[in-house]
């Protein structure tokens, strides 16, 4: 199990097929909050479920699902 603690701010987030997913602001509770100015993310606050952190190495936080898989059930922060 990852612990959040290992998850940082910048961090570069990946999917399982190595596809840029968007950048870590922050870990809230169970979920990581992307950041808002990466054109990955959609210039939008986004929220993925730690559970879907495979691993943390290399600065990089990796997915067990791939990039489009991640961006179709991400949520939108309101």
């Amino acid at each position: 199990m990852i612990q959040a603690s290992e998850i940082r701010e910048h961090m570069e987030v990946i999917g399982s097929d190595g596809g840029h997913v968007g950048r870590v602001d922050h870990v809230q509770g169970g979920d990581i909050e992307l950041a808002k100015l990466d054109l990955g993310a959609g210039l939008k606050h986004h929220l993925i479920p730690l559970s879907w952190v495979e691993m943390v190495r290399d600065e990089k936080v990796c997915l067990n699902l791939t990039k489009d898989a991640a961006k179709a059930a991400w949520r939108e922060k309101h």
